[in-house]
């Protein structure tokens, strides 16, 4: 069998490395995008320099600095890290796509939910086209946009938009572990605003179903089709742990610790529907937030 390699920007970061395993014992040769060399990795100056590999059946990237980096302060240098480990990751990979001699079959790029206006009555699904309405709405436009393959390139273009992702050694699961084992566990703010999340495992075989079905293009809502609140979520997670869930960590909190920007990630939120993920056929593992919190735990 010819080899068949997928060239994964940020597969060393959480959902890199669940990707990167989840393909590899599929068949498939995986090479790493990240910003320090090692074994089959290379560096996004070698992907600028040298293309892509022949062999590359599909280039997917989900690279991007962690915005809800509790350790960061919201500077101007921070924010315009986030924006770059995004957008020019993603305008490489366009460009060594366009230049490659053999085109890749497929394009899987991650972005956002956050360009969803938040709604208490509003479901989104993907023929939304979103609204730009502040720092994060923009990213994710300008991310989306920065994927856009020339017309001449019959690479096939996926943009999945995801929501938060939930997975034992990473992302917010992570975070949270630690406080909801101690007692200390709640809801962030009034707790109704909508929380849109995919497990680890669905988002990764969802990446897997864009790169193997021909059918898959264009926008796909990467969120589980459960559409809960983060009162929800903290009742679920605190049921699965045994943990009570009875404190709430109060709005301005959130907002001095991460920024009125950050802030709005966990603050607002809006509900959305998988509505052509689902049409495609693609079946979730974890598609009720309960199934999905006694897989972390």
């Amino acid at each position: 069998m010819a080899s068949k390699s997928v060239v994964i920007g940020g597969g060393t970061g959480f959902i890199g490395t669940h990707l990167s395993n989840l393909l590899k014992k599929s068949g498939y040769n995986v090479l790493t995008v990240s910003r320090l060399p090692g074994l089959n990795r290379i560096t996004w100056h070698q992907l600028n320099e040298n293309g892509l590999p022949n062999d590359t059946v599909a280039a997917v990237n989900v690279a991007g600095q962690n915005v809800l980096d509790p350790t960061r302060l919201w500077t101007s240098g921070f924010q315009q890290n986030v924006w770059n480990s995004r957008i020019n990751t993603t305008a490489t990979f366009v460009r060594a796509i366009t230049n490659a001699k053999t085109k890749p079959n497929v394009f899987v790029s991650i972005s956002g939910v956050s360009l969803y206006r938040p709604s208490d009555s509003k479901i989104y699904t993907e023929d939304e086209k979103g609204e730009d309405f502040d720092y994060m709405s923009n990213l994710c436009l300008h991310w989306e946009k920065a994927a856009e393959l020339p017309p001449e390139v019959k690479t096939r273009l996926v943009r999945i938009r995801t929501g938060v992702v939930i997975g034992r050694n990473g992302g917010m699961i992570k975070s949270l572990k630690l406080p909801f084992w101690f007692g200390f566990g709640g809801k962030i703010g009034a707790g109704t605003q909508p929380l849109p999340w995919i497990h680890i495992e669905d988002l990764c075989q969802l990446i897997k179903y864009s790169i193997e079905n021909d059918k898959v293009n264009g926008v796909l809502n990467g969120v589980a089709p459960d559409i809960i609140t983060n009162d929800d979520f903290t009742k679920a997670f605190g049921s699965v742990m045994r943990r009570p869930t009875f404190f709430t960590t109060p709005e301005f909190v959130i907002r001095n610790l991460f920024g009125k920007e950050r802030a709005a990630i966990l603050l607002t939120g809006a509900k959305i529907q998988p509505k052509r993920t689902l049409e495609l056929g693609f079946q979730y593992k974890y598609p009720k937030v309960i199934d999905a919190c006694r897989e972390v735990c």
